[in-house]
């Protein structure tokens, strides 16, 4: 799997105020030949996206690194004019790592800004850099190559949540707790069996973002500005060189296509919706009222005037979180949707709700991988509750099946059964059996082989099923999973 040289982190979005977008009055934009009058200075700010993309610098170095590279494979550029244009881009991408790079916003974005300061840098050389592109072409490259590098990261933190759910099944394979249907007591599960259950959301959210990337993975660039370019560029060298898997096929389309940024963020959200899902678990366990689990206090806050607080603020903040990537997925659908081909301004807005949600889903996995490595489970207190909730009920419904009684027969004396359960606050493995009798004779005394949790969770013995057995072997293959996608 091909990687840039350096990952971006979510620091990188912050600078120092020396490093911060400004005004360049001396600034030359390319098209001042076409224009008598310059830009109002409100337009200038309100149309600039250097404030969000710079982000995105490391892939637009890298980007004019290939270019460069080719113009010299196909003869436009001498060896000694890419070497200057590499070692220039060099030194800019060292300088803004430094954070002392002049961003300015009369340059627009971070395309401009680089290419300015290395024509500064190197002189006219540096003017023939974009010669055979366009900065549709180029921001196009940019952001797949950006989403490239964080769909790694992405998946690199969903497998470390993988591997704490998995850690934690093995754990408590054949720790009992109530499995709920409409949150009421339904049938007794393990805890193993619960933490595998996420185990297999995020399994499919990770082959969502793994089958994403191929997608991503496709090359724009020398689409130019939507028709090509007349120079005879080789596509091919520059994808090797970018480890890009394919080329964009139609000019129009490469560089208005935006489906993959659209796909990624649909992935993170429903990512997202699965972690809101957990979240709302993890909330209601950590409560007084169900005290099946403690979260470390690493991971919680209290409050400021009730000093008996422990609140679960990560699960409750990524719940909340869900909703705002929600919410840019419905805002790049609604910027897509009304766009003739090819490129147009709308399409800088995709940047922000993008990048947003690339930060908020890396920074909810990172969090919750760190949170479940550091779960206490009370088993006591979830067997207590599996106990109150006539969870083997079910199972004394299926044992007079085996019996010959017609299950709709059997439903009926179940209930009876629950009914003297909840009047004489017993379970049914605390009613004797002369009590269970009197609702059918097909009773007998193994009856309590499965009334009991331990013989409810132990006979759902088969594939997929919670009995402990099928726990530990269903770890052992979720391992295996992880190790196969990474």
């Amino acid at each position: 799997m091909h990687k840039m040289d350096q990952q971006i982190t979510m620091s990188d979005t912050t600078h120092s105020s020396q490093n911060s977008p400004q005004k360049t009055p001396q600034a030359e934009k390319p098209w001042n030949g076409r224009f008598t009058e310059p830009t109002d200075t409100f337009v200038e700010a309100f149309t600039a996206s250097v404030t969000f993309d710079q982000r995105m610098y490391r892939q637009d170095i890298a980007g004019s690194v290939a270019h460069a590279k080719m113009l010299a494979h196909i003869g436009v550029l001498s060896i000694d004019e890419k070497e200057q244009i590499i070692d220039g881009l060099a030194q800019i991408k060292t300088t803004i790592e430094a954070g002392e790079f002049n961003w300015s916003i009369t340059l627009e974005d971070v395309h401009m800004n680089i290419e300015a300061a290395l024509t500064d840098l190197i002189g006219i050389t540096g003017k023939k850099l974009h010669t055979g592109r366009s900065r549709n072409d180029q921001v196009a490259t940019d952001i797949r190559l950006y989403l490239r590098d964080e769909i790694d990261l992405i998946i690199t933190e969903l497998k470390r949540l993988q591997n704490a759910l998995v850690d934690l099944a093995e754990q408590e394979a054949g720790t009992i707790m109530p499995g709920f249907t409409h949150l009421q007591t339904a049938q007794p599960v393990t805890f193993g069996h619960h933490m595998l259950a996420w185990f297999e959301n995020l399994e499919r959210d990770c082959s969502r973002f793994i089958d994403c990337r191929k997608r991503v993975n496709i090359m724009p660039l020398g689409a130019a500005a939507l028709a090509g370019t007349t120079y005879p560029i080789d596509r091919a060298f520059t994808a090797q060189e970018l480890g890009f898997e394919g080329i964009c096929e139609n000019s129009l389309d490469a560089v208005s296509d935006r489906d993959f940024a659209i796909e990624l963020t649909a992935d993170a959200a429903l990512l997202m919706t699965h972690l809101s899902r957990f979240s709302e678990e993890l909330v209601l366990w950590a409560s007084a009222q169900f005290n099946f689990i403690e979260l470390s206090d690493s991971f919680c806050t209290g409050s400021s005037i009730m000093p008996q607080k422990k609140n679960p603020d990560v699960p409750e903040l990524v719940r909340g979180k869900t909703g705002r990537v929600n919410g840019h997925l419905i805002s790049l659908l609604t910027l897509m949707k009304g766009q003739p081909l090819a490129y147009n301004k709308d399409n800088q807005e995709d940047k922000e709700p993008l990048f947003d949600t690339v930060d908020t889903l890396k920074g909810s996995l990172k969090v919750y991988a760190d949170m479940m490595q550091h779960v206490t489970v009370n088993k006591e207190s979830m067997r207590e509750a599996a106990i109150r909730g006539f969870s083997t009920a079910t199972d004394l419904a299926d044992y007079l099946v085996r019996a010959g009684v017609p299950f709709r027969d059997a439903h009926e004396v179940v209930g009876k059964a629950v009914r003297l359960g909840i009047d004489s606050k017993r379970d049914l493995a605390e009613i004797s059996l002369q009590e269970l009798q009197q609702f059918s004779d097909k009773i007998q005394a193994d009856v309590f082989d499965v009334l009991t949790l331990e013989g409810s969770v132990s006979a759902r013995n088969h594939l997929g099923g919670t009995a402990p057995e099928q726990v530990r072997a269903a770890v052992i293959r979720a391992r295996d999973r992880i190790k196969k996608t990474s």
